[in-house]
């Protein structure tokens, strides 16, 4: 049976509807030092963002706050609930930086099963399973506590055929990444690149689109690293060059500045009211947007149990 495993429960995969996969509603890093605009600990802002994109025609978030940023699936079940808007919750780890002090003295299987866990049973105790598993690398590195999680991760994946969603710092590693995934038993079509959009380098697209995995443009709005022209840009020409489905979007909000329910923005409608009105008038057609919207969230996140 093909089931796609949400905070409220295990959903038919035609239910998803229009994803973004890569955003973050509740969750902050562990370091009580950390840059305050990064805690995002609002229940009813992070409601008030999920019914704008709700009205929007946004249908489903994946939230991709981990264990080690302060992860919380009730949050997240009660969001959910509060807005009809199917959220996916995640197990696994960020990167090193606030994983290391959690890693550090368990070993590989011991990291495995934990992941296992919060996809087969449920998060400490609560029954709400995640839906994906997340690790990450370092800016041109993995490091060892890194690459641990990688293969924890793969371990997971072999046994829930859940889909590893990464980090890459700055874009970069996409490609080590890919090959210690694979180099585990992981096949590509269940490996979505997280952050690929912070290195706009073409010939570095095409080489990892070649592996089969799925790119994450999720960066989309930070013009601070590249213009959603580029991204755009970027877009239609993996499109024209038969990647389009193997790209996913979405906008990695994770600072109270990014949000409207915290008073800032853009928020979670920018690439619904922004971003698809653009790339239509750049020449995608609606069988394009909805392959990037709803066909790949769909394959990416289907189960079969």
């Amino acid at each position: 049976m093909k089931i796609i495993r949400t905070v409220r429960g295990d959903i038919a995969p035609e239910m998803l509807g229009v994803t973004y996969t890569h955003e973050h509603l509740f969750g902050y890093s562990l370091n009580p030092k950390s840059d305050p605009d990064l805690r995002l600990d609002s229940e009813s802002a992070a409601a008030y963002e999920l019914t704008l994109f709700r009205m929007a025609g946004g249908q489903a978030i994946v939230e991709m706050s981990p264990c080690d940023y302060n992860r919380n699936p009730l949050v997240l079940r009660r969001l959910s609930e509060a807005t009809d808007v199917h959220i996916v919750c995640v197990t696994g780890f960020i990167k090193g930086a606030s994983a290391d002090l959690l890693v550090e003295n368990k070993n590989i299987n011991e990291l495995a099963d934990a992941m296992i866990r919060d996809v087969q049973d449920g998060i400490d105790g609560t029954g709400i399973r995640a839906g994906i598993i997340k690790a990450g690398s370092s800016l041109n590195t993995i490091t060892p506590n890194e690459e641990k999680i990688f293969r924890a991760a793969a371990c997971a994946q072999r046994e829930t055929g859940a889909l590893i969603s990464t980090h890459t710092e700055a874009g970069t590693m996409a490609l080590e990444q890919i090959e210690l995934l694979r180099s585990e038993g992981v096949p590509p079509e269940r490996i979505l690149i997280g952050h690929t959009d912070r290195k706009l380098d073409w010939d570095y697209h095409i080489a990892v689109a070649k592996t089969g995995v799925t790119l994450g443009y999720d960066q989309i709005s930070k013009e601070k690293y590249f213009p959603d022209s580029q991204r755009i840009d970027f877009i239609i020409r993996m499109t024209k060059a038969g990647y389009g489905g193997q790209i996913a979007l979405s906008g990695d909000l994770a600072r109270r500045s990014d949000m409207v329910g915290y008073g800032g923005g853009p928020g979670y409608t920018f690439i619904l009211w922004r971003i698809l009105p653009w790339l239509r008038k750049q020449g995608l057609t609606e069988a394009d947007i909805r392959t990037l919207m709803v066909e790949t969230p769909k394959r990416l996140l289907t189960l079969d149990v």
